[in-house]
């Protein structure tokens, strides 16, 4: 089923992982999607070949999210090339660990440019444009409300984004906009390969990361980026019109 067709999305930082795959699928439920990418043309342009063989269609748009400017320069170029937007999903983020005596003012300000700065002031762009029944998607995390060592500032920049959603919804909601946010777990993406022998207990370093992950979720194995693509999905959907100021976990039932 096309729902989402004749809209127009912009997800941000979506030539990979997650990003891609809320790309293909909104694509697929029939959106016009921007690709937005922060260094890799080449494999922004893998997901628009991707989407076209589908039968979808897709352009590529090139902006750092840490740097305001190019967020609204994304936006307008994006109302440029289709005439409309009716949905952003803030997907771009930046992963952290380090000890509190190891934080430093620079790791600061890369975390929370991007991944708090980013999203607000996507938002910000991309609010003016929207009609009623525009749909927000920002993305916080299970991070957000577990605690793991040396996540600190990467948990706390996830918080405050689910403590953005709360309380913008009451301002966009006057105007018949939604906006919500996702909070993945463990996901089986490049990024989390990369990262995943850090969320592991210091004592437990001899056993693998996969598997202490695994052994933290009720349905005992890793997310597929497809999986939380379909939340996404729903969430932009009208199925989720009377959804907004929330944080939807999708972790296997963490624990």
């Amino acid at each position: 089923m096309k729902k989402l067709e004749g809209k127009v999305a912009i997800i941000t930082g979506s030539s990979r992982g997650i990003g891609k795959e809320i790309a293909i699928r909104l694509a697929q439920s029939g959106a016009k999607v921007v690709i937005n990418y922060s260094h890799s043309r080449e494999k922004a342009e893998e997901v628009i070949n991707q989407i076209q063989q589908q039968g979808g269609e897709a352009t590529a748009i090139q902006a750092d999210i840490s740097q305001v400017e190019q967020i609204q320069q994304l936006v307008t170029a994006s109302v440029e090339q289709y005439g409309q937007l009716d949905i952003l999903v803030s997907n771009a983020g930046v992963e952290h660990f380090g000890k509190l005596e190891e934080i430093t003012p620079q790791d600061f300000e890369r975390v929370f440019s991007v991944n708090v700065a980013g999203q607000l002031f996507a938002t910000q762009a991309a609010t003016p444009y929207l009609r009623s029944g525009g749909r927000i998607v920002l993305t916080s995390s299970v991070s957000a409300r577990i605690a793991v060592f040396y996540h600190t500032l990467y948990a706390a920049s996830k918080a405050a984004v689910s403590a953005m959603v709360l309380n913008l919804a009451p301002e966009l909601g006057e105007r018949g906009i939604t906006i919500n946010a996702i909070a993945p777990g463990g996901t089986a993406t490049d990024m989390a390969q990369e990262n995943a022998k850090f969320y592991t207990h210091p004592a437990l370093q001899n056993v693998s990361a996969d598997a202490v992950l695994k052994s933290m979720t009720s349905l005992q194995r890793l997310a597929q980026p497809q999986e939380i693509a379909a939340t996404v999905a729903f969430l932009v959907s009208d199925d989720a019109s009377y959804i907004t100021g929330s944080t939807l976990a999708v972790n296997g039932g963490m624990f």
